[in-house]
């Protein structure tokens, strides 16, 4: 039998082929194929060792022959789709798109819509779903602006973390309201190998607290507070506090929603005694335009969802404490576009990182 001679970069690939590093297990046995073959084996041996026949031996001996480690690879041209495919692929969007399950469910499932079409498997509907990017298990949620000057707004807003004034401070500012002080009756199990940390479903409840944070947007430092109860006159106190962090006289522009304790007369009263101090209200229904929701966001994830607090005062302390270690090494929010092509508008459907 002719023997195949090898360089050496191709003895090594083919090598790397049969060791399973390849993505493809046909491919791999081709590649033993050819060393064999190479290595002087004769037809018989080949055929016990691959469990082949001799047309095999011969197509990918001839194949690699004429384009080397190229020839090695399957030439699979594929079929045309048929009309008869094209119709059942048509017929299976417009059942997913424009109708609903019969049974009162409110989106269908592959199996259910098979049996309700009768001549279509689920793993047909699966990758026509796949396909077309169609996930009828998914839901989204979303919330719609009805603030008539949600352009102006946002611009503000927006222009304040791209472009923030000369020497003044930016802050955006929130509440996060109702913080539980929740205790568990039974221990929590740790983490260990295989298994997930464990909490017990009952819990005493010690009480709530509110948290008041301003977050730097240039530094990313925050500023918080908690209190017990969630009023003007806290919120008012909280401006006093950011304003005695800043030197004096420095322009400072707050962002922050339209809750009425932001906007009462004690809040007027304030602004009118502490001119330098500028309000810039984000359009309603719009809390991703307020970057101190992701920072909320983070706490809840570290702090408060799992947490175990024995009572008020211990979940203020573990709050405070870890607001003093984040300030050691704050991160700010790069604040863009996803595509800035397309200009801000309330109907617009904005992403923003």
């Amino acid at each position: 039998m002719e023997t195949i001679t090898l360089k050496q970069f191709e003895r090594q690939e083919l090598r790397r082929w049969v060791r399973g590093q390849s993505r493809d297990a046909a491919q791999a046995r081709r590649a033993r194929l050819i060393l064999l073959i190479a290595d002087g084996e004769r037809y018989g041996v080949i055929r016990e060792k691959l469990s082949c026949d001799t047309n095999f031996i011969a197509r990918w001996k001839k194949r690699f022959v004429a384009e080397r480690l190229a020839g090695l690879y399957s030439h699979h041209t594929g079929r045309l789709a048929s009309p008869q495919s094209e119709r059942k692929e048509a017929r299976i969007l417009k059942w997913t798109l424009q109708k609903k399950p019969s049974d009162g469910s409110t989106h269908w499932s592959g199996r259910k819509l098979a049996l309700e079409l009768g001549d279509v498997s689920h793993m047909t509907i699966a990758r026509v779903w796949s396909k077309h990017g169609i996930r009828p298990h998914r839901v989204e949620g979303y919330m719609s602006s009805n603030d008539g000057d949600f352009e102006t707004k946002a611009a503000d807003v927006i222009g304040l973390y791209l472009h923030p004034p000369q020497h003044a401070a930016v802050f955006s500012v929130d509440e996060k309201t109702a913080i539980q002080a929740l205790d568990r009756k039974d221990p929590v199990l740790p983490l260990s190998a295989g298994r997930a940390e464990r909490h017990g479903f009952e819990y005493f409840r010690h009480g709530t607290l509110s948290l008041y944070a301003a977050f730097n947007t240039q530094s990313g430092e925050i500023l918080g507070k908690t209190a017990q109860r969630h009023t003007s006159a806290e919120f008012v106190a909280f401006l006093t506090d950011i304003v005695a962090s800043q030197p004096a006289n420095k322009e400072i522009h707050v962002i922050l929603d339209n809750l009425s304790a932001h906007k009462t007369d004690r809040v007027k009263s304030f602004l009118a005694d502490h001119p330098q101090v500028h309000m810039h209200f984000t359009p309603t229904y719009s809390s991703w335009l307020n970057q101190i929701e992701l920072w909320f966001a983070k706490i809840e994830r570290d702090v408060i969802a799992r947490g175990v607090f024995t009572s008020v005062t211990d979940l203020k302390k573990k709050i405070m404490r870890y607001i003093r270690q984040y300030n050691k090494n704050p991160r700010t929010v790069k604040w863009k576009y996803f595509d800035p092509k397309h200009r801000i508008k309330r109907e617009s459907s904005v992403t923003v990182h």
